[in-house]
Order: structure tokens, then sequence, then C-alpha cells
């Protein structure tokens, strides 16, 4: 099998009782301080109750291709970084991914409002700009302005003005609240080094009713010929977002390698 960007890593070791927290404490010394005997996850839940959200946690064993944090019992990936925008726009891309078909089943209408989260070379926002018309809007959306550039550039070759090259953070997107129709995140949200409060963030540039769109590579498929930390399975997915005011909506397994997991604002 023939690994493709990311390639194939090795799957995350479990977090022992001396990996340490963001803080530098060990689940060892916080068992020692407080002089029980709990689990792991237990702690977790203790910090996290501390600081209102779940907690990343410090791995001192990891995958190779991870950043060493853990988050809701996930190893967050390292990011792919602008010196990739080709592999984004690789001509098999279509024959592997299907993005037309990713589109297709967003059902956009003229004069929606989505944005394309870790936009890249903007090769997806162009992609739905075709369906949203000259009356929608596409926020091609990253944290990487030579991304940006590219984005740019596309755009006056193309002829395309409907789509935004715009700049956000690790932690948030920088949307207007309450405009957005659609979010998306195409092999995306395993990189946020900070999902949390990126996520905090997106919900409430959604419209009421408006979705928040997951595709991510199948995790549950060992053929899938991604690194593991690159890939996340659906029950993962759905308990991160289990702390934020959005309704599964549906899991659509139309493509041949990835999930299109669909959430909803409240």
């Amino acid at each position: 099998m023939t690994d493709i960007w990311p390639g194939m890593g090795q799957a995350a070791r479990g977090r022992s009782l001396y990996d340490e927290d963001v803080n530098g404490q060990s689940p060892m010394k916080n068992l020692r301080r407080i002089g029980i005997s709990l689990a792991i996850f237990s702690i977790a839940c203790v910090w996290a109750q501390d600081e209102g959200h779940p907690p990343y946690m410090k791995m001192r064993h990891h995958d190779p291709d991870g950043i060493g944090v853990a988050y809701m019992g996930r190893e967050i990936a390292q990011v792919m970084g602008h010196e990739a925008a080709d592999w984004l726009d690789r001509p098999e891309r279509e024959t592997e991914e299907a993005p037309s078909i990713l589109v297709k089943s967003l059902k956009l209408k003229p004069g929606m409002v989505v944005a394309d989260i870790g936009a890249g070379s903007g090769y997806l926002s162009f992609m739905m700009s075709k369906y949203v018309g000259t009356t929608g809007r596409i926020y091609a959306e990253d944290i990487q302005p030579e991304m940006l550039d590219i984005v740019k550039k596309k755009g006056k070759e193309y002829g395309i003005k409907t789509v935004l090259p715009w700049l956000g953070t690790t932690t948030d997107p920088k949307l207007p609240a309450d405009s957005v129709d659609l979010m998306i995140m195409v092999d995306v949200y395993h990189e946020f080094d900070k999902p949390y409060e990126m996520v905090s963030h997106m919900v409430p540039a959604l419209k009421k009713g408006g979705r928040l769109v997951f595709v991510e590579y199948r995790k549950e498929d060992p053929e899938v010929p991604i690194k593991e930390v690159h890939k996340m399975a659906v029950n993962q997915v759905k308990k991160e977002m289990s702390v934020f005011p959005l309704n599964y909506v549906e899991t659509n397994e139309v493509l041949p390698r990835q999930h299109i997991i669909i959430f909803a604002r409240r």
C-alpha cells in the first residue's frame, strides 16, 4: 500500500502515570498530592473542572507525527505547512478523495455564506464558490499568510471575487458572529493545537441552525493510507463536540476514504 501525505505512522501510545500535563505536573504527582488512588481519566476530569474545559495533557511517549499533547484521549497531529500546498492541488485528489462528491453532498445554495476553515490553497473554496454564486460568499480562512497568498493569486487568475482570503489564529478564525451558514474543515480539525478554544470561537460565528462539517480520514479503517494521528473516528469527533452547543446531525460515508460528520448549532 502506497503511503500518501502525511504518510503512515505509528499509533500513539497510551499515556502513562508519569506523563505531564501542560503545567508540568504528572498524574502521579497529583495522586500523591491529594492522597487518593484515581484513574488517569479521573485526574483529567478534575483538571478540566479547574480550567473550565477538557484538559491538554503532555505525553512522554507519543507518535512521532503528533505534537506530544493529548486532548480528550486523542493525540493532536502536527500541522501541514504551506510548503506542501502543491499536495492539496494534486491531480489525483479527485480520484483519491472525490471532493466534487463532497461539495455536492453539502447542498449549497446561491447566497449562502460558507467558511472553509484551514482552507490551505483554496482548493475546496473555489469549488464551493460555484454553488453559492455571485450573491454568496466563501471565507477561505487559514492561519498561514503564505496559504492566503496562494488563494489571492488564484482568485485573480480565476476572476472570482466571492472567495475571501481570511487570516485567523490558532484559537480564533476571527469570523463575524451569527454570519455563517456552513463551516467546513477538510482534514484540518485533528491538527488544531487548541481545539477547544478554536471551536469555542467557531460556533458563535454560525447562524442558528448553521452546519459545522468535519471531513476526516477514517480512523476505523486501517487500509486508509494516512498516518494514524491524521485520522479521526466518528465517536471521537462526537465526544469532542459534546461540550459545545451543537446537535449531531449525521455522518455521510459517500467518500472513498473520509467521513463527512455534520453538526448544527442549537
